[in-house]
């Protein structure tokens, strides 16, 4: 019997509802734990994941039965959920509608990962909006303006 074999490696990014800087460094780490069981539980494997404080990247392999944009909806829907129940915010916390993805090959997961894990460093040069178009660029994607994530810069 035939089996099914793949190599996909996926970087998400997704911002908060806003963008509003709602994402704090002592829940920073929680959050990461609760996306990351999402991932585990829909068979894919996390390499790196950074929640910004307006933002997220998330750098996995797709297990390829799943969805991307059903996983991207978990996600983002469970990790919202969790973050409510937490009752760290007077107001309902959300992500913003949409996301971009972008796929890497398997040589480039270092560099993706290291990427993603020096965030903080990375955002002291350049914005989420120049870094996010940057990346649409320079992956040929088609896109229009009016429907891009809320930025409020």
């Amino acid at each position: 019997m035939a089996n099914t074999y793949s190599q996909m490696y996926v970087h998400v990014v997704f911002a908060v509802k806003r963008r509003e800087s709602l994402i704090r460094e002592q829940h920073r780490e929680q959050i990461q734990r609760y996306i990351t069981g999402i991932l585990q539980k829909r068979n894919s494997k996390m390499i790196s994941i950074y929640c910004m404080p307006d933002h997220a990247h998330i750098f996995f392999g797709l297990n390829p039965a799943t969805a991307l944009s059903d996983l991207v909806r978990d996600i983002k829907a469970g990790s919202s959920n969790y973050i409510n129940d937490q009752g760290w915010f007077k107001s309902k916390f959300n992500w913003q509608e949409g996301y971009g993805c972008f796929s890497y090959s398997k040589s480039l997961i270092p560099k993706v990962a290291r990427y993603i894990e020096n965030q903080v460093e990375h955002h002291k040069k350049k914005s989420f909006k120049d870094e996010y178009l940057e990346w649409l660029k320079k992956f040929d994607v088609d896109y229009d303006e009016k429907y891009l994530f809320e930025w409020f810069d």
